[in-house]
């Protein structure tokens, strides 16, 4: 059972940290980014578009996956 969880873990890890570099290289710099080949001319009021917010939510949401199960993996091993 615990080998089981170990592996599942391990899997949840992995494609955390690789989604996590991926919506990272995908953020915008101070020329644009590639997410802006996304976004098109929709702007919120504040200047950023919806597809850099979404972008920014799922970057904290893998950051906080992987957070996670780098502290249970250095827990359980």
């Amino acid at each position: 059972m615990g080998s089981v969880l170990l592996n599942v873990l391990f899997a949840f890890h992995i494609v955390a940290s690789v989604g996590l570099v991926l919506l990272i290289l995908l953020h915008a710099g101070r020329g644009g980014g590639i997410s802006g080949l996304f976004s098109g001319m929709v702007e919120t009021f504040d200047g950023a578009g919806i597809v850099e917010k979404n972008l920014d939510r799922l970057t904290i949401i893998l950051g906080v996956v992987f957070t996670i199960t780098t502290i249970t993996l250095f827990i359980l091993l």
